[in-house]
């Protein structure tokens, strides 16, 4: 069966889809000896021979699905050392002997769930905002949040980049000077969290991704890392299937604002 070149090399675990097209664009990539420069080409993996900086392709590595804690402070790049000295994702994953690679990204100074995989098809459905994948967040703000503020959340922010969809908030608890809310967006647009709480005056202290979709952190610890149960990756898949099928829903309606006792974050 026919499939796209960069599909072929990204399921060798060579490189991440995106990567890979780089590598074809560059002249890096070979088909039965000939350089490969049509981005669109398919090939057969089982009879043609590809090649990637001369050498032969492996098969395709078992399928992995790997959740992590990130840290703050702590780069989401796989890509080799990181910069000036900084941590990376890739530092964390000891153990896992599948190339991965995330599904979408977490910022510098955030911390909590973050999905990596070597299964493009399925990042790639994931990661896409016309799929509308819901992401919860744990975010503390400077300052109270009143509920006309609220209110612009759940229907929509003004961004430079447009109107957001429609996100879920729930309070979960105030300090002194500070309140912590969590926040479900169903978009994912760069700094978007950061971004829709700064339009109503009150700048992100810290952030967590508490939910991925259907996936939640729960207990796992900072730094650390697990493999997908095969109940989590059959829910993702269904998730990714139900989008596609439907790539442009209504954004969900707002549940109103829930208020969840407790202690929730330190």
């Amino acid at each position: 069966m026919e499939v796209r070149l960069q599909k072929v090399i990204a399921d060798a675990g060579v490189a991440s889809r995106r990567k890979a097209e780089e590598l074809i664009r560059q002249g890096r990539v070979t088909v039965n000896g000939r350089v490969a420069t049509e981005m669109g080409r398919k090939v057969d993996p089982a009879s043609d021979h590809v090649k990637v900086d001369g050498r032969h392709l492996k098969p395709a590595a078992p399928k992995a699905y790997v959740m992590l804690n990130k840290p703050r402070g702590v780069l989401t790049t796989l890509e080799g050392p990181g910069v000036e000295g900084r941590l990376t994702a890739q530092q964390f994953l000891r153990g896992v002997k599948q190339r991965v690679f995330p599904v979408g990204r977490l910022d510098y100074d955030a911390e909590g769930l973050l999905l990596l995989t070597n299964d493009g098809g399925l990042a790639q459905r994931l990661a896409h905002p016309r799929y509308h994948i819901p992401k919860t967040y744990l975010v503390k703000v400077k300052g109270v949040l009143d509920d006309a503020q609220i209110r612009t959340l759940e229907s929509g922010v003004r961004l430079e980049d447009g109107l957001t969809s429609p996100a879920l908030v729930r309070k979960a608890r105030k300090t002194e000077e500070n309140s912590w809310i969590e926040l479900t967006i169903f978009e994912g647009r760069t700094h978007q969290v950061k971004r829709m709480l700064e339009a109503v005056g009150h700048p992100v202290l810290r952030l967590k991704r508490l939910g991925f979709g259907p996936l939640k952190l729960g207990p796992l610890p900072p730094g650390e890392y697990r493999f997908l149960t095969d109940a989590e990756i059959h829910h993702l898949r269904a998730v990714a299937l139900d989008r596609e099928s439907h790539p442009l829903p209504s954004p969900p309606p707002s549940r109103g604002r829930v208020r969840v006792g407790g202690r929730v974050a330190s």
